[in-house]
């Protein structure tokens, strides 16, 4: 069975302000290349084509079938690429062994007590809602206000939900897998507490929340990104209205997440209007029969020798991937690259950026990755993998 490589060519937008140089520039400065993309998501799509041409170089013949799809609106929702890409293939009859496209990362400096950076392919990525909130009131002069504005009214409505963030969901995700399977690379005395889960859930989870990239991983989010009310300045508004984006746990679903906000909110005049909404996708195998992982593991040893235990885990963003469910059910998130904690802010952010080293790792890794998928059988399991 063939596999594919994703990737996507598009960008969010990215203003010349706060940032070293100019966003589309793709400058080199002190070993790094800035500009938008650079991480998400041409990286990956460059590098695909980057390791292309040096198999072809060497006239490589590959003896496992596999697609390439690189889409161009990834970041709103991929429906005219991603989507239409998979509907063709799937006309076609195709099915595939595995998918890889972005997600996670190889983290360095994320979890304390882990010295090595650890690799972290995302086997499962978490649904989401983005929902219209909006008042309507009668409009009137500011010099006689009513008691309550349709401004004061969703106002309170949305505080009420980050007030009460949805419930911690620690252990009945993918989570709990990630800890497990990076137990013994934890120092004393936290590889005992990650091996005991069953005992210290209640200790790492509250431990998880204090952080908002930890705390991602463990809950379904809340998001108010979008507030919009009033005409002018001596007017009673006459409706207000926001956005918000809830991205959701694995074990919840869009109907249960509404419910909780309906309950949270509790109030007639708030209405909610679902722009956009779809459940967390299905987790992908990750035992020593999967193929996919199999290969993961064995390039990332090719290529990145010193990185500590390959584990699975969440992504807690959104990807082309979503797309493919139809082709296969082993689809993976994984971007080659190494990031550190002030790396996270940098997606979407000011001063994108990748290493020139670590865009050259991450073409070795694709170049690997292609010749160790042409065998016709699993290798043999490498001694950190784990029975499930």
């Amino acid at each position: 069975m063939p596999y594919m490589l994703l990737a996507h060519m598009d960008v969010v937008p990215a203003s010349q302000e706060g940032w070293h140089v100019p966003p589309f520039s793709a400058q080199e400065l002190d070993g790094f290349i800035y500009g938008r993309g650079t991480v998400d998501n041409k990286n990956s799509a460059i590098g695909i084509l980057q390791a292309l041409e040096f198999l072809l170089r060497r006239d490589y013949r590959p003896r496992r079938s596999f697609y390439i799809g690189i889409g161009h609106d990834e970041e709103v929702s991929g429906r005219k690429g991603a989507m239409k890409i998979a509907a063709l293939l799937e006309t076609r009859g195709v099915k595939l062994v595995f998918l890889l496209d972005e997600g996670s990362v190889i983290l360095d400096g994320f979890l304390e007590g882990i010295k090595k950076p650890v690799p972290l392919i995302a086997i499962t990525e978490k649904g989401s809602i983005t929902a219209n909130f909006s008042v309507e009131s009668a409009p009137g002069h500011s010099s006689a206000p009513p008691k309550e504005m349709s401004i004061g009214i969703l106002a309170a409505a949305l505080s009420r939900l980050e007030q009460n963030p949805m419930p911690n969901l620690f252990g009945q995700g993918p989570e709990i897998m990630t800890l497990e399977y990076l137990a013994s690379e934890f120092s004393f005395p936290l590889n005992l507490i990650m091996s005991n889960l069953w005992l210290f859930s209640p200790v790492i989870s509250r431990i998880f929340e204090q952080k908002p990239s930890t705390n991602a991983l463990i809950r379904t989010t809340t998001a108010i990104t979008m507030f919009n009310a009033g005409i002018k300045s001596n007017v009673i508004p006459p409706s207000a209205k926001a956005t918000v984006n809830f991205r959701i746990h694995p074990s919840q679903t869009v109907e249960e997440v509404l419910e909780i906000v309906k309950n949270t909110i509790a109030d007639d005049r708030v209405k909610i209007d679902i722009q956009e909404a779809f459940d967390p996708l299905p987790i992908s195998p990750w035992d020593d029969r999967a193929f996919g992982v199999q290969i993961f593991r064995r390039t990332l040893l090719d290529v990145f020798p010193d990185v500590g235990s390959v584990a699975p885990g969440i992504c807690i963003g959104n990807t082309d991937s979503r797309h493919f469910t139809n082709l296969t059910d082993a689809i993976y998130r994984f971007n080659p690259v190494v990031f550190k904690p002030d790396d996270v802010p940098r997606v979407h952010g000011l001063n994108e950026r990748i290493s020139v080293e670590g865009y050259e790792k991450q073409v070795e890794f694709l170049f690997q990755l292609i010749q160790n998928s042409d065998i016709s059988k699993l290798p043999k399991p490498h001694a950190e993998s784990h029975e499930l």
